[in-house]
């Protein structure tokens, strides 16, 4: 069966730099935010650097989406639809929305993606994106793999899924917590991330039950040993979360799926990676060896535990035991190797977690640059900064991607021809005018051709074979050679940048019904248009959001699939509970009450305002 379906790793690309090395990692696409009206204010990028990005990734058969996936007020419209237009002019390839209200603008002719703010968990909605003419939708996190098929089964629009990064611990789209805390609403791109704050919890009774932990924040997001199951599901694209993350984390978590993508393609010959070129990678990528909390792989399986109570930082990877500490050092068992500079954590017996860093190392010895307080022997150790794997990754030589190419050389009655044809099958030709001299040792004549043409350099070529089909052997100058080599591929460059360019793809309203005819806050509606959206397929709008009304009366603040009870081991599910956890409870921080809410029948919880 010839490999027909499309396999793509998408990375995060929080500017041009960041993007390429994606790229040049692994990453068949990226996906990076747009000068404005990015779900990640703090990573907009110039329209010149995404023009450029998609130059570079269009290279590579890779592919460029942009994030347009705000919540949007009337008087952004205009400026967010002219973005639109200058994201298709710069050859972007998707442009990732939220805010219905755009598809009630004239749009340009590029594929959209349905943001997994847009709250895609319903197969209903999901099935309406399609109808409507979205091509592509971005799951919810919170989906198991069941859930995942069903959807496949009952649609055949793009699906795309994160693999590994953050959790946000609300449903996307349905979290009003920083908004109603201190005005930064997620849905417009400026999330204070509240959820990563400490909170005490408390009964009905006002009795303390939990001091001081972050209770809202969860380990990061791994499906890496579900990839298959995932594509089995009928998942085409893997998302790694972190347009905030470091270029480190990029490079590694990009490297790392990599190597598991392209394993499991090698096993399965229906499917194939959907960019070109060969990656090689100067480093084992390793998740543990960068920013992480911890991992779960959430609810994909089924529920577990998956919060991060005691820090909502880095912990990275354990690298030994303390069995015995000094005045001035810390004896280990060492389970990985540790050397200077590397920085290393612990959670003390007090609960809270301590770093220090490595000065030297004796042995099983180590002499910290300042003794940490509290430790312990047994206390497990953690490298939060990997001294020596963050030097490789920091290197500009970290990867090197490739597109085969074979070159064929020839004589043409005014000198010679160069063909460069490459694995995607395009081609170029450069010629060269010049005396023709026979070769007086041909055998070496013939080796300095091969030689010269093999030189790929800095290209983004890697010329797999020469083929020389001259008639007799010719005496080619190096000069020439170079020459012809090097105005050879910069035309297959510039042919590939241009058969890339993505597919016009108009988007034509049309009057589908909606699956709801009464649609409230959590439609996230903020502009005319987007009511005006609904209303033409049949629902109506009865409340704005509430980044409009500011009302947060009797209104969840974040809607999860997470629960508190469930965490601490007071699922309601079970009969043997501690009776202070059976009634309501409270989250309190600095003074800030809010109220949980548990919905016991679909496993939600449900934070709101007190």
């Amino acid at each position: 069966m010839s490999k027909t379906q499309k396999i793509e790793l998408l990375s995060p690309a929080k500017n041009l730099q960041f993007g390429k090395e994606a790229i040049n990692h692994g990453a068949d696409a990226v996906y990076i935010g747009a000068p404005a009206f990015g779900a990640r204010q703090s990573a907009g990028n110039s329209l010149h650097d995404i023009e450029t990005l998609v130059q570079y990734a269009h290279l590579f058969k890779a592919k460029v989406y942009v994030t347009v996936n705000t919540l949007l007020f009337d008087n952004e419209l205009n400026n967010a639809n002219h973005l639109l237009h200058q994201l298709y002019n710069a050859g972007a390839d998707a442009a990732i929305i939220q805010d219905l209200g755009l598809l009630e603008t004239p749009l340009p002719p590029m594929a959209l993606h349905a943001s997994t703010q847009a709250n895609n968990v319903d197969v209903r909605r999901i099935q309406f994106f399609e109808q409507i003419g979205i091509q592509r939708v971005i799951l919810a996190r919170e989906l198991s793999l069941q859930q995942i098929a069903d959807i496949r089964k009952q649609t055949s629009v793009e699906l795309e899924t994160f693999v590994q990064g953050a959790l946000c611990v609300s449903y996307s789209g349905q979290c009003y917590l920083s908004q109603y805390l201190n005005g930064r609403s997620g849905n417009r791109g400026c999330c204070s991330q509240p959820c990563r704050s400490s909170y005490n919890l408390y009964n009905s009774k006002n009795q303390l039950l939990v001091k001081n932990k972050h209770l809202l924040s969860l380990k990061d997001f791994s499906a890496a040993t579900h990839l298959a199951q995932l594509l089995q599901a009928g998942v085409r694209s893997f998302k790694i979360e972190g347009r905030l993350k470091d270029l480190c984390y990029v490079k590694n978590i990009t490297a790392y799926y990599r190597k598991l993508i392209d394993n499991l393609l090698e096993e399965n010959e229906d499917f194939s990676r959907s960019s070109s070129g060969k990656t090689i990678v100067a480093f084992t990528p390793d998740p543990e060896r960068t920013f992480n909390r911890g991992f779960t792989d959430y609810f994909l399986c089924q529920r577990q535990k998956m919060a991060s109570f005691s820090t909502q930082k880095s912990l990275g990877k354990m690298v030994g035991t303390i069995t015995k500490t000094t005045a001035d050092a810390l004896i280990c068992r060492i389970d990985e190797p540790i050397v200077p500079g590397d920085g290393l954590c612990f959670q003390s017996q007090q609960g809270g977690w301590q770093g220090f860093l490595i000065n030297k190392v004796i042995g099983n010895k180590l002499i910290p640059n300042k003794m940490p307080t509290h430790i312990k022997a047994g206390a497990k150790l953690f490298r939060n900064n990997d001294y020596e794997f963050e030097k490789q990754l920091q290197s500009d030589k970290s990867s090197v991607r490739k597109i085969g190419v074979g070159l064929i050389f020839a004589e043409t009655p005014e000198g010679f021809a160069l063909t460069a044809t490459d694995e995607d099958g395009i081609a170029a030709t450069a010629l060269t005018d010049c005396d023709k001299l026979q070769a007086q040792n041909p055998e070496k004549a013939l080796q300095n051709i091969e030689t010269q043409l093999m030189k790929s350099g800095q290209t983004p070529f890697l010329a797999t074979r020469v083929e020389n089909q001259c008639t007799q052997p010719f005496f080619v100058p190096a000069s020439v050679l170079n020459d012809l080599r090097r105005r050879c591929l910069q035309t297959l460059e510039q042919q590939r940048i241009a058969a890339f360019r993505p597919t016009d793809t108009p988007f034509l309203p049309n009057n589908v019904p909606y699956y709801e005819k009464q649609l409230y806050f959590n439609h996230n509606v903020l502009n005319s248009n987007s009511m005006d959206f609904y209303r033409r397929h049949g629902a109506e709008v009865a409340e704005w959001g509430v980044e409009k009304t500011l009302d947060y009366t009797d209104k969840p603040l974040m809607t999860t699939k997470y629960c508190i009870r469930y965490e601490l081991g007071q699922c309601l599910k079970n009969n043997e509970l501690l009776a202070q956890y059976r009634n309501n409870l409270y989250l309190e921080n600095n003074g800030q009450k809010l109220r949980l809410q548990f919905d016991c029948n679909n496993c939600r919880m449900q934070i709101f305002a007190e």
